[in-house]
């Protein structure tokens, strides 16, 4: 299989576009690929183009692109996750095995049990890592279509939720009676509202409530923030989604 590089610029077919800095880096000394390999490029537009690289060095490599297509990568079920924030190393493998998995929106979020505290220059540095994490997720997984990871807000914001889309709006909550399958119904699109280490405080579940947002569970056990947003992603995937 052709390795997969994210490109931020146009592409279309019999051009030939110039790599350089991280791209050309991993292309050259990770990958190793010399003057004639082949490779896919994307750009976010939802195509993959099959390329071949023409020239390259240090910095720079040249790459003859071809026609884009669709890689049927795209789950058609869009679901959008509301995450409360943990640490570090987990939300970074959140948002990576969250994209690998097909979310289309992250919007994490600060509560009142988060464990991370972000100001706003710390809020827009964290989002753009995401962001590259996102992006490394989908070169590995085949996506051509990276997840919208939305600045750090607070469940305040939840009310904008309701307008996103004409969506279902589930909260994970181990006292919940009802099942996440069950909950889901035929929804072409779900918004999933998960709490950070600590779990959501009574206000935060009530504010979730007057929001729209309907409590679901997931099992008889208690998951740990990392592990519930990727057990309730492969749920809904595989009921509505493309894994079944």
């Amino acid at each position: 299989m052709e390795p997969r590089i994210f490109c931020t610029g146009p592409l279309s077919a019999d051009t030939e576009v110039t790599l350089t800095g991280d791209s050309a880096t991993h292309i050259s000394k990770v990958l190793r690929l010399r003057a004639g390999d082949e490779l896919i490029l994307f750009n976010d537009s939802g195509l993959d183009h099959p390329a071949r690289i023409a020239s390259l060095d240090r910095q720079r490599v040249r790459v003859r692109v071809g026609k884009g297509y669709d890689p049927g990568t795209e789950s058609p079920l869009h679901v959008t996750l509301i995450q409360g924030i943990c640490k570090s190393q987990r939300m970074d493998m959140l948002i990576q095995k969250s994209t690998e998995l097909g979310v289309n929106v992250i919007r994490p979020m600060i509560c009142a049990r988060s464990v991370v505290r972000l100001g706003d220059a710390q809020a827009r540095k964290k989002t753009e890592h995401w962001r590259q994490v996102a992006i490394s997720a989908c070169e590995q997984s085949g996506r051509s279509r990276i997840p919208t990871i939305a600045l750090p807000g607070r469940l305040d914001d939840l009310a904008s939720a309701r307008n996103e889309h004409t969506t279902t709006r589930l909260l994970l909550d181990s006292r919940a009676d009802t099942s996440l399958g069950a909950a889901l119904g035929d929804s072409a699109s779900v918004v999933l509202l998960i709490g950070p280490e600590g779990g959501l405080t009574d206000a935060e579940r009530s504010l979730a409530l007057t929001a729209g947002f309907q409590p679901v569970k997931l099992g008889p056990r208690v998951l740990r923030t990392e592990t519930a947003p990727l057990t309730a992603l492969s749920i809904v995937q595989y009921l509505a989604g493309d894994l079944g």
